[in-house]
């Protein structure tokens, strides 16, 4: 596994026109497969009036437990033409994502058709740079492997608990309830000293989960 990769920073939509048909690019950050389809199903949802949605993704396959220092991840590759014509809108749009060598990322493609056809070729130009501009609108990053810890807690140790993870300076989002959740994103290479460090702090008393 390589020690960084390159994705996209955030969720970003392109807008432009194509001889009346109006094309929207969004582009999203996705660590699984179903974070893609669910992106994709949300823009579906959302967009449900459109003529087209097409979609295209490359993301890890297999679970994030499974993804541990020095092993390989294998990127699953995903597009539909969504009725277009064969070739013509998923392959485009995938090839973009590939070309940018972008991955743990995925994009729809929104179009509205406006009355004039645009024939194969106009098509997965207009696919392809929806794709182009949507990633270049959500910015393409940097990144390092990483996996997802959900460590719940009781109150009289939250404390320590955020303590440990802040000292850790990873990502993270908290949520007091009945119990207290955090939701940490950890890069692969400390995964195991951070476990180390909640269980060390709380006697075993923190609950983690991947």
């Amino acid at each position: 596994m390589t020690d960084t990769y390159q994705t996209v920073a955030g969720r970003a939509t392109a807008t432009f026109e194509v001889h009346g048909s109006e094309f929207l690019g969004h582009v999203a950050p996705a660590d699984t497969v179903a974070e893609a389809e669910a992106f994709i199903e949300a823009v579906e949802t959302e967009y449900a009036d459109a003529t087209h949605n097409v979609p295209a993704y490359r993301v890890p396959a297999g679970e994030p437990s499974e993804r541990t220092p020095g092993n390989d991840v294998m990127l699953r590759e995903y597009a539909s033409d969504d009725g277009e014509p064969t070739g013509s809108a998923g392959k485009p749009a995938l090839n973009v994502l590939q070309q940018r060598d972008v991955r743990n990322v995925v994009a729809v493609v929104t179009r509205y058709y406006g009355g004039t056809n645009l024939g194969v070729g106009g098509l997965a130009r207009a696919y392809s740079r929806a794709v182009k501009e949507g990633v270049d609108e959500a910015e393409v990053v940097e990144e390092r492997p990483h996996r997802r810890l959900v460590v719940t807690t009781g109150y009289d140790d939250s404390g320590t608990v955020r303590g440990v993870i802040e000292s850790a300076d990873v990502e993270f989002e908290a949520d007091y309830d009945e119990r207290v959740t955090f939701d940490l994103r950890v890069p692969l290479a400390e995964v195991e000293e951070v476990i180390d460090r909640l269980n060390s702090a709380t006697s075993g008393r923190v609950g983690i989960d991947d």
